[in-house]
């Protein structure tokens, strides 16, 4: 007999080993001082030994470790070869390895048989199987990363008073490039919520509604905290309710997972989070950083970059997940692709994104073809130097609304072709000036898609 130790390096509450040889599960234990890698000894004879691991009641395997597949039944496992001066590490047979056996029912590991007795999981193919390895192995190096590695050596971390003049806070916003602030509420120490190239339309779209009498709108509205407040009894009055209150404000600590930061962005629709620092005493929160997808993105790709070898599905061309919104059959997101011309009116732009619920939308020309982007965040050009007081949204078209937003911005977007990687998508959306990916046909340069950090998200997440 040979003893061999079996690790499991990659965190969980309860871990089991089953092995070939005798087709019982081994209780894996923690290893001193570590909370993420477990450990069992066996003692085994030479030969060839199957194992995989039982992680919270989900079959695992180790991409790190050499993988076989049963030809008999479908399933996948490690394996290593023992011989009686110790292990021979084998080569990888036949296929990429795996770390996940999705929708598996939890049976002991059986050597290569073909007893009837025993019933296997269902037979999972091999593209399957590379696109959960791909996601499980960017769930867990999520899951090993928290929010405070996402933190700049040096920066500053910006914030508004809930009491400032909401003209002076978008032009705030205008000058340092920004979509989305915290707002910060001085009497209660502590940040109240953010303020989002949202809270300017609805500003724009109240005083197109006025626009007879534009300043009682900005008297109205003067500050952000009186922002709000008329966003919120709009809703009020929408919904016919006067229950309606604030939406709390997601926020993340510095000890959080990544993973965990991006599933809360993407399941609350919302742009970036604030990264507060408890204090033990209970005094004011620290404000150490504003977090986004753009920021986990990049730390995913510099940290992962050089293991395309063992993420299958990021070489797969972006036109065949069809991940985002497309022009024909509407993508993972459900709805087609919205296209604007650029003669069509501002005020129509901007009911498109509140009602449409999209955050930008591509401008073409007649025949199809790439123009230009308009989006959210590019409203706030239209603080600089208060031209949404005198705009008028009936009167100006996008043409006119883009030409204040290009004279200060660019590489807001990036283009791709359908045949391009996954991760050649997620390199250009790790840009934190880039927002969003059009996709573009190659032939006759029509808009084929849009592919957002959120849709790049839910992708990978779901």
């Amino acid at each position: 007999m040979v003893q061999v130790q079996f690790l499991w390096c990659y965190g969980g509450t309860q871990v089991f080993l089953y092995h070939s040889f005798s087709g019982e599960r081994v209780a894996m234990s923690l290893i001193e001082g570590s909370s993420t890698v477990f450990s069992a000894f066996l003692d085994l004879p030479p030969g060839r030994h199957q194992f995989k691991f039982l992680v919270d009641n989900v079959w695992r395997i180790d991409d790190r470790l050499s993988c076989c597949q049963d030809d008999t039944y479908g399933t996948i496992s490690n394996f290593i070869l023992v011989t009686e001066q110790g292990l021979i590490t084998p080569t990888i047979e036949s296929f990429t390895p795996s770390m996940v056996i999705a929708n598996e029912i939890p049976q002991p590991m059986l050597a290569a048989s073909t007893s009837g007795d025993v019933q296997q999981g269902p037979v999972l193919s091999l593209p399957v199987l590379d696109m959960y390895a791909t996601r499980l192995h960017l769930s867990m190096h999520m899951s090993s990363y928290t929010t405070y590695d996402l933190l700049p050596e040096s920066s500053e971390v910006i914030a508004l008073d809930v009491n400032l003049d909401v003209e002076e806070a978008f032009s705030v916003m205008y000058r340092k490039g920004l979509a989305v602030l915290p707002i910060w509420d001085a009497p209660r120490r502590r940040v109240l919520g953010m303020l989002t190239a949202s809270d300017f339309i609805f500003i724009l779209l109240k005083i197109h509604q006025r626009r007879a009498v534009p300043t009682n709108v900005m008297h109205e509205l003067r500050t952000i905290s009186a922002l709000k407040e008329g966003k919120l009894e709009f809703r009020r009055e929408g919904a016919g309710s006067s229950s309606l209150a604030y939406r709390s404000l997601i926020q993340a600590g510095p000890d959080e997972s990544l993973q965990d930061l991006a599933r809360r962005i993407v399941q609350h629709r919302i742009s970036a989070v604030p990264i507060l620092d408890a204090t033990e005493d209970g005094s004011c929160p620290k404000l150490l950083h504003v977090a986004c997808l753009a920021g986990i993105l990049k730390h995913v790709c510099t940290h992962l970059g050089n293991r395309l070898e063992y993420l299958p599905l990021l070489q797969q061309p972006v036109g065949s997940l069809r991940l985002g919104t497309w022009r024909t059959d509407g993508g993972s997101s459900g709805s087609l692709l919205l296209t604007l011309r650029p003669r069509e009116l501002l005020g129509y732009a901007l009911h498109l994104f509140i009602e449409a619920q999209i955050s930008a939308v591509p401008i073409v020309d007649d025949d199809g073809s790439l123009l230009n982007v308009f989006s959210r965040s590019d409203i706030i050009s239209l603080a600089n130097g208060s031209v949404h007081a005198q705009i008028q949204l009936d009167q100006r078209t996008i043409a006119e609304a883009l030409a204040l937003v290009d004279g200060g911005a660019h590489n807001r977007y990036q283009i791709c072709e359908p045949s391009d990687s996954l991760h050649k998508v997620m390199e250009l959306l790790s840009d934190p000036v880039v927002r969003r990916i059009i996709v573009i046909n190659s032939d006759n340069k029509h808009v084929e898609g849009i592919i957002t950090l959120r849709d790049l998200f839910t992708f990978l997440l779901s």
